[in-house]
């Protein structure tokens, strides 16, 4: 039995008229009874009973009617839904980002913004460490990345730069160097201690400009983690300069670095042959952003 079959059934037990059922369904009356015919066969019951002035359902075809109807009914739902997933209004996407992506408020522009055109469409995200973010993202298990670059992409993947700022230091409030508002020369860190956020390109850019190699003691992870480290007192880091702004700890103070400027870009990462619409719908609109440039509050 096919859905044709329920949807003859149902509009001849809903008109008991089967010349005007066969209207409704722009078919022959004859072909109608046939069809009729061929469902009272395959269930083995009479669904009708028929005179010469007359049309009635029987007892069974008032409960196949039911239930007919409620499965015309899902497939109808089914159906919708499929063509609305299609055309990407309905789905899921999975987003993964860094910390800093969050504190410079670029991740949450974009997903409200999404949300406004396509309100039923599921947004999951999750804080996840930035080296795990492109193998998760070419391997499907994320769609979008929000990171730091620069950062070895796998093949398949693209990036679109979504905001920029300058790398800046972090120390203890009470650190000698803090005390004073001029830049800080890369090569004054010189014999400072070191903790690296997941970006250390910060870090490697003032090594080699102060022409010394840099004490590493520790990566802890999150931007938070290492500013934590950094409040402590015996340590300092080289930030990006959205933490001057989005992370206020006790102990902490933000230095800006003399010369020019160090970039630090915040870029989302997606597959480049993305087959879910609602994903492409998201990167699609990641695309059409223009970055921003993002000048904060580092004492100078």
């Amino acid at each position: 039995m096919e859905l044709r079959h329920l949807r003859y059934f149902v509009a001849a037990a809903e008109t008991l008229h089967f010349g005007r059922a066969a209207e409704q369904l722009g078919i022959a009356a004859p072909t109608l009874t046939v069809q009729i015919q061929e469902i009272e066969r395959t269930l083995s019951a009479r669904l009708f009973a028929r005179t010469k002035r007359s049309v009635a359902l029987t007892p069974a075809g008032e409960i196949f009617l039911a239930e007919a109807r409620a499965v015309l009914a899902r497939f109808a739902r089914a159906e919708s839904v499929g063509r609305r997933a299609g055309r990407g209004e309905i789905g899921r996407i999975e987003i993964g980002y860094v910390g800093s992506a969050v504190y410079a408020g670029v991740l949450q522009t974009q997903v409200s913004r999404f949300r406004t055109t396509w309100p039923e469409v599921d947004i999951r995200s999750n804080e996840l460490p930035m080296i795990d973010l492109p193998a998760l993202v070419a391997e499907g298990q994320v769609d979008v990345g929000f990171v730091r670059m620069p950062m070895a992409l796998p093949a398949g993947l693209g990036r679109h730069m979504i905001a920029q700022d300058d790398f800046c230091v972090a120390l203890p409030a009470g650190h000698p160097k803090a005390a004073s508002h001029a830049p800080l020369r890369p090569a004054q860190l010189a014999k400072e201690t070191f903790v690296l956020p997941e970006q250390n390109a910060g870090t490697v850019e003032v090594a080699r400009r102060g022409r010394f190699d840099a004490e590493i003691v520790g990566s802890p992870g999150s931007l938070v983690a290492v500013l934590s480290q950094v409040s402590l007192g015996s340590v300092i880091s080289i930030v990006p300069s959205v933490a001057a702004r989005a992370v206020h700890l006790t102990n902490t103070a933000f230095r800006s670095l003399a010369g020019d400027p160090i970039r630090s870009e915040v870029a989302a990462i997606f597959r480049t042959r993305e087959t879910s619409p609602a994903v492409r719908h998201f990167i699609e609109q990641i695309r059409r952003s223009p970055p921003i440039e993002m000048r904060l509050g580092v004492s100078n």
